[in-house]
């Protein structure tokens, strides 16, 4: 029991040190799990002495829970909106990228045939744990390449549930192909009408129950027994625990729940899906990965340049060169689902130890590098396309004795609409492209770039501008963004907004000539208003 206590202790330690490093890289919490994991792993000596059956349970019932959130996100009125690009871009992108990597593991490799099927259909699928909070975080997800991605993500995440039924029956020897494939539409079809029918009743009836009592624990403890019971009840019918659970979130999302339950089960979620990365991380054999490494990354990098091109052609077929761009560099990676492919099919015997462990490799090597790849799609996709409001490359403005504005979040907005009704001559600079997008919707002269960049400062004429308002939220980015002005043109007349009296003392170094306080501002107003 100690030595339990131990190796969950130092875990826990390694885990929060690394991920809150990993945080300020913009680096996925996933990553950090593995890393925990192949540390602690040899450090223990887990791969010969420590049994880890009940780890990978517990990480097994973390894909439960992120199977069942990404259930909670697929309400049918939702697919039936996007129902052209999810199921047609979708479709097309899992199938040909899964015939033509199936057929390299095949005849170039020299892989069985059932195994280059788990190869091709694993490596199809891209990383919605790493590219979906990418694309919230930065507003992506209202972009058009970001509404393109979305929609292959989700079709890839339908997609997971019918390709690990397949690998359940590959399993059995005594099945042909073509029964394996009838059997698995049969049997799906049978589940899924049974959860939507009488399950869909039990669920709502325990919901309403729980919702009523006005408890949140028991509420909570409602959801809890309905995903695992559900896992449980479909597992038990000879499938998978994630059908269940996916099911379940499916029909949540229909009720007026679904907000409430995905917000109350969200830590319970990361921490067993945390779980299931750090089991993953106990099987890398350092050594192994080193000698590899080479081999590795040029798997790698063909399996991204192979999902690359697809996903640019069939992209390309109805949309611009750079929203394609943009989504093939997003998706070319190979997703965490292909964990759970491989660790089954390791399992039920169809992928030999060393062939799984090889591929996990370079599935792990993918989640290291995709969040560099994601941070920085932008720049990337500059190489290949260059477009006005996508990079720091801004054909220089024709004014002088203009107004510029730093951000375009509300308080940029308000003052941008307050310049119009002046009449006075704006700029408007973002590193949101959202931003950008929308100012010019509004009809405003608005600029993606970051004015701490000299080609920008440049092309803004700052030199000649009356005035820069500083509408940014962040002290670093205020910083940053004041030193740059100022090494550039020094007479620059910085108005700059604070929030509290110690951001001021910071910035209080630099020649900026007004501060705004907002809540002394709004303070002054509401006597005012008050006297009034």
């Amino acid at each position: 029991m100690d030595s339990i206590l131990i190796v969950i202790a130092v875990s826990l330690a390694i885990a929060t040190t690394l991920n809150i490093v990993l945080t300020k890289f913009s680096i996925s919490h996933i990553v950090g799990y593995i890393i925990t994991g192949t540390i602690v792993s040899n450090y223990f000596d887990f791969n010969g002495s420590v049994n880890l059956e009940e780890l990978e349970l517990i990480g097994e019932f973390g894909i439960v829970f992120l199977m069942f959130t990404i259930g909670l996100e697929m309400s049918f009125s939702k697919m039936k909106k996007m129902k052209e690009i999810i199921f047609f871009n979708g479709f097309m992108q899992v199938s040909v990228s899964s015939l033509i990597i199936g057929l390299i593991s095949y005849y170039v490799f020299s892989i069985d045939a059932v195994s280059s099927i788990v190869i091709a259909l694993a490596f199809s699928l891209s990383s919605t744990a790493i590219v979906l909070p990418y694309l919230k975080k930065s507003k992506d997800i209202l972009t058009p390449y970001g509404e393109k991605s979305v929609s292959i993500l989700i079709f890839q995440d339908l997609a997971v549930i019918p390709i690990l039924l397949l690998i359940s029956f590959l399993s059995k020897d005594e099945l042909a192909l073509s029964d394996v494939l009838l059997k698995t539409v049969f049997y799906a079809t049978c589940i899924i009408a049974f959860m939507f029918t009488i399950g869909k009743k039990i669920i709502e009836w325990l919901l309403n129950f729980s919702s009523k009592a006005k408890m949140e624990e028991l509420f909570l403890g409602s959801v809890l027994t309905i995903v695992i019971g559900a896992s449980l009840v479909v597992h038990g019918m000879g499938f998978t625990y994630s059908l269940g659970a996916f099911i379940t979130g499916m029909i949540i999302a229909e009720t007026n729940f679904h907000i409430k339950v995905e917000s109350d089960i969200a830590s319970y979620k990361d921490l067993l899906l945390g779980a299931f990365f750090f089991s993953i991380g106990t099987k890398i054999d350092v050594i192994y990965f080193l000698s590899y490494l080479y081999l590795v990354l040029g798997i790698l990098m063909l399996v991204m340049l192979i999902k690359a091109l697809i996903i640019y052609f069939l992209i390309r077929n109805k949309s611009n060169k750079s929203d394609s761009i943009k989504t093939a560099i997003s998706l070319c990676q190979i997703g965490e689902f292909s964990f759970v492919i491989f660790a089954l099919a390791i399992s039920q015997g169809i992928v030999s130890n060393e062939l799984g462990s090889f591929l996990i490799l370079i599935t792990i090597l993918s989640m290291i590098i995709t969040p560099f790849v994601v941070n920085n799609v932008y720049k990337i996709a500059s190489i290949f396309v260059v477009e006005f409001f996508e990079s720091d490359k801004i054909t220089p403005v024709e004014v002088s004795g203009h107004t510029i504005i730093c951000g375009f979040d509300t308080l940029g907005r308000i003052v941008a609409k307050e310049l119009e009704n002046k009449g006075t001559d704006f700029l408007i600079i973002s590193d949101n492209l959202n931003h950008v997008l929308l100012a010019r919707k509004r009809g405003y002269r608005a600029y993606f770039g970051h004015l701490d960049k000299l080609p920008v400062l440049e092309s803004l004429k700052v030199e000649q501008s009356s005035s820069i308002i500083i509408t940014v939220n962040t002290l670093k980015g205020k910083q940053l963004i004041c030193e740059a002005v100022l090494d550039y043109s020094a007479d620059a007349n910085l108005v700059v907004t604070v929030n509290t009296l110690e951001e001021k003392n910071d910035l209080s170094h630099l020649a900026i000539k007004s501060f705004v306080h907002a809540q002394h501002e709004t303070a002054v107003l509401l006597v005012k208003q008050s006297a009034s």
